[in-house]
């Protein structure tokens, strides 16, 4: 067993025996990029049910999943999973990369086909793995996804970004401003900051936007809710509503009022959204879950 394998199998499982609506769990767990150099995920986990697996976007954290976790965690087993892509280089610095990541944290954690909720680059990514790897999805949920049309957060950026440019910038994908946390601005200062940061986030989004999805997305079979913003700006709901067309039984939900970052300007909304959407779904064979 190597070292990686190792130390994931030392993670224990999420299944509803282990843990509690009550429990967090926080995790570092070790993936490989393309260059088999390790990379850290920080994940945390938490609830009981229908397992979950939330995806965040380029400037995003766990963290900014919690409102909506706090609110759902008695019906899903909730594992928010965080890779640092910010810090990511060479070949693994792709949307592409980023999605080999994700299929292997799934493979080798989840244990099970999952749900993945992903905001903006995470919901691409989301879209991507229930393309390339359909039998670890059960379903999707897209906040604000790239994949279609966005307007790109970083047209613009300078090689080392102002914070008063991410202060703007942080503040476009808000209705309400005052939901724009001071201290994610400086946090995404000090990593665009850091040697790489705004190299990485440059050629994170361009892969982004080169991956267009819109001749593929037809072949989504897992159920799919989608939870956008009236007010986004960044993936205007034009975006949603051409997701709509394309994934056949999509649901749409909008949140009025709210921009390109729902689970942090509307988590009550995106967690009774969720819940609705759990319905759709009956607890897994012995089949499916052996699969993995």
């Amino acid at each position: 067993m190597s070292g990686q394998e190792a130390g994931l199998s030392a993670i224990p499982k999420t299944t509803q025996d282990q843990i509690t609506a009550e429990d967090v769990r926080h995790l570092q767990v070790p993936l490989r990029g393309m260059r088999e150099e390790p990379i850290i995920g920080r994940v945390a986990q938490t609830g009981v049910g229908l397992p979950v697996v939330f995806l965040h976007g380029l400037v995003g954290l766990n963290e900014h999943w919690e409102g909506v976790v706090e609110r759902v965690k008695h019906r899903f087993s909730c594992t928010t999973l965080e890779l640092p892509l910010l810090s990511l280089d060479g070949p693994d610095c792709s949307i592409q990369s980023v999605t080999d990541l994700t299929i292997q944290f799934l493979k080798k954690f989840m244990k099970q086909p999952v749900v993945l909720v992903g905001n903006s680059f995470g919901g691409h990514v989301a879209l991507r793995v229930a393309l390339k790897r359909k039998a670890l999805v059960r379903g999707l949920v897209l906040a604000g996804s790239s994949g279609l049309f966005e307007r790109t957060f970083v047209k613009g950026a300078p090689v080392r970004p102002s914070r008063e440019w991410l202060v703007e910038k942080i503040g476009e994908l808000f209705h309400d401003r005052s939901f724009m946390s001071l201290a994610d601005v400086d946090r995404a200062h000090a990593a665009l900051s850091a040697k790489g940061g705004a190299r990485a986030m440059v050629r994170l989004s361009r892969s982004a936007r080169r991956n267009h999805l819109g001749d593929h997305i037809g072949q989504i079979a897992a159920p799919t809710l989608l939870i956008w913003g009236r007010n986004d700006i960044v993936t205007p709901p034009s975006a949603a509503q051409g997701f709509a067309d394309l994934i056949p039984g999509s649901e749409l939900f909008w949140i009025d009022r709210c921009g390109h970052a729902p689970m942090i300007e509307a988590p009550a909304e995106f967690a009774r959204a969720m819940l609705d959407f759990a319905d759709r779904f009956s607890p897994p064979t012995r089949h499916e879950s052996d699969e993995h």
